[in-house]
């Protein structure tokens, strides 16, 4: 499918906000998907995800949460604990439910955007971000796939508040997010009767989808990508 690439801004209330934006080029209304980005900031390997999903036939967008650091605010996969400093600075609270409203007022605005059809997702920090999405902004989305995020407790008491379908995607070699962890949210799932799917690579290490790293799984990669776009199919067709 062919796709049209930009680099575009979206409006904050601390600012612009860096986005990369793909297109597909049909002119009817589409889904959409907001692609969340690792910690290591919006990346190659993010902009390629996001030409990937836009090529399944989603107009998908990748904003930089990162930017109130500009221009440092990328890191290689080497730099395991600069990344998660810039992680762990942000104000989960505000400024990054500020930039996610953002992002979705920004969608929701497009003409050539069905606004009842957005679907989240991201990987590490964007994966926990996407569940943190699905718990905070569940009446705007429709769909969240969040890729070994890390839960915190207060999200996982927020679950209560999800909506939609989330597909949970994990690593079961992950060293930060352990079994017994996916079990408590898998069980919170169970406990309130939400719509949800959850898929344990038992073999995969935490960053299992990307193939820059040397975490990278393929077996893994291609089937969680086979569990996605059809999830993302049953529910945004």
């Amino acid at each position: 499918m062919q796709i049209e690439q930009q680099e575009i801004v979206i409006v904050t209330p601390e600012g612009e906000m860096p986005a990369f934006l793909c297109i597909p080029r049909e002119d009817y209304p589409k889904p959409a998907v907001i692609v969340f980005m690792e910690a290591f900031g919006l990346t190659p390997h993010i902009k390629d995800v996001t030409r990937r999903i836009a090529q399944e036939g989603y107009l998908a967008i990748a904003p930089d949460l990162y930017h109130r650091n500009l221009p440092d605010n990328k890191f290689g996969y080497d730099e395991v604990e600069s990344a998660r400093s810039m992680m762990y600075s942000l104000d989960f609270k505000q400024t990054v439910e500020e930039d996610i409203k953002a992002t979705l007022d920004y969608l929701k605005l497009r003409s050539d955007v069905d606004s009842d059809r957005i679907g989240v997702m991201g990987f590490c920090f964007g994966g926990s971000m996407a569940f943190y999405t699905a718990t905070r902004f569940s009446a705007e989305i429709a769909v969240a796939a969040p890729f070994y995020g890390v839960v915190l407790d207060e999200w996982l008491e927020a679950v209560q508040n999800v909506t939609v379908p989330v597909y949970l995607f994990f690593g079961g070699a992950d060293p930060f997010i352990p079994k017994e962890r996916i079990a408590q949210i898998e069980l919170r799932f169970q406990q309130l009767g939400k719509n949800y799917r959850l898929k344990v690579y038992d073999d995969a290490d935490h960053g299992f989808f990307c193939s820059e790293r040397s975490s990278y799984n393929k077996l893994a990669a291609e089937e969680s990508w086979y569990e996605l776009t059809e999830f993302f199919q049953k529910h945004m067709s």
